[in-house]
């Protein structure tokens, strides 16, 4: 049974059909504000789980969405974060834009419980920093990419002074662990060559927003519902293919319906794409296969855990340092934050995909245990959250990122239209890829471009015009409420 959603007459205006429902599908109504565009959102979950609270006192950690990445008034998302007044609290200042903290604020651990003394922690972090920067001129010197821990290496033997031993050696594997979790996959897979890990320690590189990090107290709840105000949203659409060229553009679903329209806005994660889970007819172009097979997929995975009373220090970050960096391991301390005695293990890359084979019981068995090498009275958890981006059918891995030896333009071919056929998402976003503000800032960017291409073919040139100031004119009213506890 075929579903055609034509234009209203008196309108002549196109419909727009935006693909997934994750946090880029909702930037489209932001852009075309009060212009009569009809829009249908499919979404493949049987529940709109991005508006349900959480279990865990409205804290959204189901969805994994509850950390902003530049906590300043220069992110993207500040102006709408602003309009709802929403509180962020702030965990980590600039000077962490590599390793997510704040040594002031984090207690480090050896696997044998013992307390790793901040002043070394300190000192290996500066080595560390050398270590780094020293692998700019490995760069510089060798013409073919390298992964970053091979770099590491060259830099080791060039400089054995700058080898650690003992206890030190845990603290530098920690380092490398936080690194990773970073781009949420392993050293020997991050690209030397794109990373460019001299201006980020600089604090120069343009698309790294200033601010440090923080967390959404409330959650992206409020913003998600914001955005998804008046989006016709269609839940159990579970897309196998998509037509695309010509004057109509097609979307079949799973049930075999059909869902005709003007021009179609692809949010598909980076992971169902190079799954190739999805038909396109004519068939995406080779260029375009190419930059999909070439992004890396990363993963990282989350085992909350709430419990009836806090028993660890008041500090952002648990650390675990390990003999290597994927037996290193750190938890998120959201009581400062949020009231809550709630502690989040993350785990990155390799380790990602190895927690996910677990049941939830084994998962949660094995943080516990790692939390029990710090704290030995730690007490039962009274409710657990485990993620598995990586295994989820409707996501296949979480965070793009520069893969060994691939090309640089990479993003750039991966957002170009095709057509009435546009992309967004996370992955298309060249300054701010494996982020909720790099994903709605593309979604803002198709939305427009998808807006222009409709009305430059309807002929109506009157109406095309850069994305109105309405983010401008919250800009200026109401100041981001920030808070550090």
């Amino acid at each position: 049974m075929n579903f055609y959603f034509d234009r209203q007459v008196d309108m002549i205006l196109p419909v727009n059909i935006s693909i997934t429902g994750n946090c880029t599908s909702y930037t489209f109504v932001s852009v075309h504000g009060g212009m009569p565009f009809m829009i249908v959102m499919m979404q493949v979950s049987s529940n709109n789980w991005l508006f349900m609270p959480s279990r865990f006192c409205l804290l959204p950690f189901h969805c994994a969405l509850f950390r902003l990445h530049g906590v300043c008034n220069e992110n993207p998302l500040a102006p709408l974060i602003r309009s709802l007044g929403l509180t962020l609290y702030r965990t980590s200042g600039d000077n962490s834009v590599l390793y997510d903290h704040d040594l002031q604020s984090y207690a480090l651990f050896d696997i044998d419980g013992g307390q790793v003394p901040q002043q070394m922690v300190i000192e290996v972090g500066d080595v560390f920093v050398r270590i780094l920067k020293e692998t700019e001129k490995v760069r510089d010197e060798h013409p073919d990419d390298m992964s970053v821990l091979q770099a590491i290496s060259i830099v080791l033997d060039r400089h054995p002074e700058l080898r650690q031993e003992g206890l030190a050696h845990k603290v530098l594997q920690w380092y490398v662990c936080r690194m990773e979790a970073w781009f949420a996959v392993d050293a020997d897979m991050i690209s030397l060559k794109t990373w460019d890990q001299a201006r980020l320690l600089l604090d120069l590189q343009e698309h790294v927003l200033s601010g440090g990090h923080g967390l959404m107290v409330q959650g992206y709840h409020p913003v998600i519902k914001a955005l998804a105000k008046d989006i016709d949203i269609r839940l159990n659409h579970r897309i196998t293919k998509i037509s695309y060229g010509g004057s109509k553009a097609m979307v079949t679903v799973e049930d075999g319906r059909h869902f005709i329209a003007d021009a179609v806005i692809s949010t598909l994660p980076l992971g169902i794409l190079k799954a190739k889970l999805i038909d396109f007819e004519p068939k995406l172009p080779a260029w375009k296969l190419s930059a999909i097979s070439d992004l890396g997929m990363g993963n990282e995975n989350k085992v909350a855990l709430r419990f009836n009373d806090v028993f660890w220090p008041t500090v952002e970050y648990l650390g675990i340092a390990a003999p290597t960096s994927y037996a290193c391991g750190y938890f998120l301390n959201l009581h400062k934050a949020t009231g809550h005695p709630v502690l989040v293990y993350m785990a990155a890359g390799r380790f990602a995909y190895d927690l996910e084979k677990l049941s939830d019981e084994a998962a949660v068995n094995f943080v516990m245990l790692q939390l029990r090498k710090m704290f030995p009275q730690a007490t039962e958890p009274v409710q657990h959250l485990v993620s598995r981006w990586g295994a989820d059918p409707n996501s296949l891995g979480c965070y793009s990122y520069d893969a060994v030896g691939k090309p640089e333009d990479l993003y750039d071919k991966l957002r170009l239209p095709l057509g009435n056929l546009f992309f967004a998402g996370e992955a298309v976003s060249m300054e701010n890829q494996g982020s909720v503000h790099g994903a709605y800032s593309s979604g803002i960017m198709a939305a427009e471009n998808c807006r222009r291409y409709l009305l430059e073919r309807l002929g109506n040139f009157k109406m095309i015009q850069l994305i109105s100031g309405r983010d401008e004119d919250l800009e200026a009213t109401v100041p981001l409420q920030i808070s550090r506890m």
